[in-house]
């Protein structure tokens, strides 16, 4: 395992990560925990769009599309 965390936008498709931390703050933190981001959360990234931006990634069960800004705004640590 990795000693250090990583952007959620910086991971391969199909790879999958758990949530460490989120750096955003305010409305967006909020949503981000709403959507089930929370620590030690399994996230899987499934596909890109056809631009690469956004990418879809299951969490808990549904699949979430999320942009690189708000994507990098989220730390991991591989599995």
């Amino acid at each position: 395992m990795n000693n250090y965390y990583i952007p959620l936008s910086s991971l391969k498709l199909g790879e999958k990560c758990k949530v460490k931390r989120l750096t955003s703050g305010g409305i967006l933190r909020r949503r981000l925990l709403d959507l089930g981001l929370i620590d030690d959360t399994v996230v899987e990234s499934l596909e890109k769009s056809p631009s690469g931006d956004p990418v879809a990634y299951l969490i808990r069960g549904a699949v979430i599309a999320l942009r690189a800004e708000v994507a990098s705004m989220i730390l991991v640590e591989k599995l």
